[in-house]
Formats: structure tokens, C-alpha cells, sequence
């Protein structure tokens, strides 16, 4: 099959969407189709002159609590036409297909079967602007879409809410090859101390600050333990330091973002991973790489957590915005090693089932129903066409 992946995201800049549509790129070629990424991009995409398409300049968008680096151009019409006239795509596979504006546009002018996957949980745009002439186009727009995904059972609730009909439920994925425990810890953090793990974007609705909390009440407990923050953010990163400050915690490292081939070695460096996330998550993507290196969880309470994660399986779960349970969970296992090692352990053969090798056979299984469906259907047509003729 051709195919192609529409990224409405700058694909420069290394979003959870943008993540997904890289692994399965990779996973769908493996397998023999063709397959090519239209996307907007701040900047040249290294070692993927054949496989990319650029398609408009992004602008930062804040959006429920977060910054969408979408393009916003109106004039995206032109260069769409000619993509998808010179290339024939058999499918379209669209990632948030009414986030504006390239993936909305994107489907307006395709003729291919168009597969969309909705992957937010709440607070992306697209739904609801113009209200009612946006409500009208959107239905428009989703009468083309032949199939829907939705990465999970709150993704597939907040998207029907706009576009009702059948989804399937096919998840995010995991490269097991790259989060992999035989890569090699970060040496300087390996000296003796128990390290726990913050990876996500400096936003508010992360819950680093309720860490940082939480952490206050660990290190009196703990005292050889450290936390490490992996993650991009520019904005609020100066506020988090000043909380570190004024509490006056010791062994504190912000260490930035980093890339996906570096990641899984933060990871296999903790003890323990934390993801206070205070909602609006649609998948706990950062729980299955911590899964997938063995590392034991403590985490929200959120329905995109809970679809991924069992409390007591391969970790601990505790509400929102609770300190006190935050700290007492990561207390609890920091005090004992052989509770890290055991939900350590199932985590990992949970990660495996969401190998990105079984997610792309899912997928490709799905397109090929559709396509089957589609073929069904002009069969109908020509048939009722040819009995109106006679």
C-alpha cells in the first residue's frame, strides 16, 4: 500500500502524536508499503528527504493547558493538490484530522481513502471554533473520513462527542528495541542515590510543581535519594527552579529535553519513574517507556492512565493534585527493593503487548477492513447503477 501520515504538529518538534507517526513510519516500511509523512515543520528534517513532505510553516497555539505548534495558513490549497495528484496515496492516515489547519485541509481536497485517529483526550482545537459554521464544516469533513481510531476509551469518548460513529480502539505503541534494558545508565547519576524520574513537557497540567511537593517530603524521609527532570519548556522551567529555591531541596536536576535515542537512558538510570499528570491525558505513553525498561510507576489516577496502567500491577496509583499520597507512594517504594523489582518486572511484559510490531499489524489489518468495505460498497453501486439501467 501507499500511505500517507498527515501530522497537523510541527514535526520538528518531538509531540507524543509526532512520535506515533515516526514509529509506525518506521514499523510500516519494515512490513513493505510505502509509505510518506506530510507535516508542517520549523525546520529541516535530517535523513528524511524521501519519506517527508513539508507542508506550511507552524505557529505556537496555546490549548487546554499546553502549547499545539500547528500551521495556521490559509493558503495551504495549492501545494496540498499537487501532493496528493503527484503522489496517489491509497490511504490517508490522518492524526487528529480537525486539528487545523493541515490535516482539516488535507482531507477537503483528498480522493484516497482517508483513516483519521484521535488521539486527544480533551482541550485540542478543532472541535468547536466558529461555533455554528464550525460545527457545520466539521461534519462536513467527517462524512470523508471512512474509518476512525481512537488510541484509547477517553480519546474515543471526547472525539464522539464531536463526530459521533464507530471507532476502533488500537493504541499507542512501544519500540522495545530502543527502550530496551541493555542500554547504559547515565553514569553520573549511578553513585549510590535512588533516582526518581519526571519526563514530560514544563506545562502545568504535568503536575511537576505537585512533585516538586511531594519530593520535599521524600528527601526528609529519603536522603540519598535525587530527582531527575527530563523535559522541554522554557516558560515555567524558571518558576519550578524558584520552588526548588525557596524550599530549599537539594538534588534537583533539570536536565532539558532529550531526544528519543537518549531518553531510554534516563530511564534505565531510575529507580523509580513519577508522572503526576493532573488530566487531559489520552494515553500514558511515558509509562509504557518507563514499562518497557522495567522501572516500577507511580502515577495519577486519570482514566489515560488507568487505560494503560494497574495500581498494585506495575505500580501505584494515587488522585490528582494529592501531595501527601504522591509522596507516600514513592516513599513506599523507595523503602523497598523488592516491590521495585517485582512491578518493575510485570511492567515489562505489559509493555510488550504494545510492541510497536503488534500496533502496526493492527493497523494495517484495519486499513485493509476499510479498503475491503470501500471495494464493497462501489460494488453495491455499480450493481444498483447497471439494474436502474436495464
Amino acid at each position: 500500500m501507499k500511505i500517507a501520515l498527515v501530522s497537523p504538529y510541527d514535526y520538528a518538534y518531538a509531540s507524543g502524536v509526532n512520535i506515533h507517526i515516526q514509529s509506525l513510519e518506521r514499523q510500516l516500511n519494515k512490513m513493505g508499503h510505502q509509505v510518506k509523512v506530510i507535516a508542517p515543520s520549523s525546520a529541516k528534517i535530517d535523513g528524511t528527504d524521501d519519506k517527508f513532505i513539508r507542508i506550511g510553516r507552524p505557529v505556537p497555539v496555546p490549548a487546554g493547558g499546553t502549547i499545539c505548534r500547528v500551521t495556521v495558513s490559509l493558503r495551504l490549497a495549492n501545494r496540498i493538490k499537487e501532493v496528493l495528484a503527484r503522489e496517489k496515496f491509497d490511504i490517508i492516515h490522518l492524526h487528529e484530522p480537525f486539528v487545523p489547519m493541515l490535516c482539516s485541509a488535507v482531507l477537503r481536497f483528498s480522493d484516497s481513502l482517508n483513516i483519521g485517529t484521535f488521539h486527544a483526550f480533551e482541550g485540542k482545537p478543532g472541535y468547536n471554533l466558529g461555533w455554528p459554521f464550525g460545527r457545520i464544516l466539521l461534519w462536513r469533513r467527517s462524512h470523508k473520513l471512512a474509518g476512525k481510531i481512537a488510541v484509547s476509551e477517553p480519546a474515543r469518548e471526547y472525539a464522539s462527542k464531536y463526530v459521533p460513529g464507530h471507532y476502533d480502539i488500537i493504541p499507542n505503541g512501544i519500540d522495545m528495541e530502543r527502550f530496551s534494558s541493555d542500554v547504559s545508565p547515565i553514569d553520573e547519576y549511578c553513585d549510590g542515590k535512588l533516582n526518581i524520574l519526571f519526563v514530560g513537557r514544563l506545562e502545568q497540567q504535568k503536575g511537576l510543581g505537585y512533585l516538586l511537593k511531594a519530593y520535599k517530603q521524600v528527601k526528609r524521609e529519603i536522603s540519598n535519594s535525587r530527582l531527575i527532570v527530563v523535559g522541554p519548556g522554557t516558560r515555567l522551567r524558571p518558576g519550578y527552579e524558584r520552588q526548588v529555591l525557596r524550599d530549599g531541596l537539594s538534588d534537583v536536576v533539570f536536565v532539558g529535553g532529550k531526544s528519543q535515542e537518549e531518553l531510554p537512558r534516563y530511564y534505565k538510570t531510575a529507580d523509580v519513574f513519577c508522572s503526576p499528570a493532573t488530566g487531559l491525558e489520552s494515553f500514558g505513553i511515558v509509562l509504557l517507556e518507563a514499562m518497557a525498561l522495567g522501572k516500577p510507576i507511580v502515577a495519577t489516577d486519570i482514566e489515560g492512565y488507568a487505560s494503560v496502567l494497574t495500581h498494585g500491577r506495575e505500580g501505584l496509583m494515587v488522585p490528582p493534585r494529592d501531595v501527601d499520597q504522591l509522596a507516600g507512594a514513592l516513599i513506599r517504594f523507595m523503602k523497598d527493593e523488592k516491590l521495585r523489582r517485582e512491578m518493575g518486572q510485570r511492567g515489562l511484559l505489559t509493555a510488550r503487548n504494545y510492541s510497536w510490531e503488534r500496533v502496526a499489524h493492527r493497523i494495517t489489518d484495519y486499513y485493509q477492513k476499510i479498503m475491503d468495505e470501500a471495494g464493497e460498497t462501489r460494488r453495491q453501486h455499480r450493481s444498483e447503477a447497471a439494474s436502474v439501467l436495464v
